[in-house]
């Protein structure tokens, strides 16, 4: 049963990693559009080129030539713990979650040592307000680590904070 888990995490790493890599292909040569600039796609939904260079938001951009080396040498000891992690998964869907975080990390990993830049290029936006630029590897990781939490506090219903409930009330 391990295997099959482990097998599944492991498919939907590549799976993520894939998609990831083939969407910002797409968004720098197949719509060029960083020589196109922003794209509007929905009311809410614009495709906008940015080279992030720092971390998650751009936090810890302005870090200077050690910053992307530091960044993906810290990357590959967290996708380590990750597949440490995923070989003792107790299910699939904590193996799933593990897996599109993985994925996400390695494909902004290989942007970073292709570019120096992660490639964002999705803007949610309400008017004026604007979330970040990300891209399909930084979803993957926000869905898995939700995935994680959500799936730690049904496993644990006794647990404070999030879950807002206690056991026997």
């Amino acid at each position: 049963m391990r295997g099959r888990r482990l097998a599944f995490g492991l498919v939907i790493a590549l799976l993520v990693l894939a998609l990831d890599q083939a969407s910002k292909f797409w968004v720098l040569h197949g719509l060029a559009l960083a020589a196109r600039g922003p794209l509007v796609l929905l009311p809410v939904l614009n495709f906008v080129l940015v080279w992030n260079r720092g971390v998650t938001f751009g936090m810890l951009n302005g870090l200077g030539a050690w910053a992307s080396p530091a960044l993906i040498l810290g990357a590959l000891v967290i996708v380590a713990a990750l597949g440490a992690w995923l070989y003792r998964a107790e299910n699939a869907l904590t193996a799933g979650a593990l897996g599109a975080i993985a994925g996400g990390a390695l494909g902004n990993i290989i942007d970073r040592l292709r570019f120096g830049a992660v490639v964002d290029f999705i803007q949610a936006h309400i008017g004026r307000i604007s979330w970040y630029v990300f891209n399909l590897a930084d979803s993957a990781i926000v869905c898995g680590v939700a995935i994680l939490i959500l799936e730690g506090l049904r496993r644990h219903p006794d647990a404070k904070g999030l879950a807002g409930v206690e056991k026997g009330r």
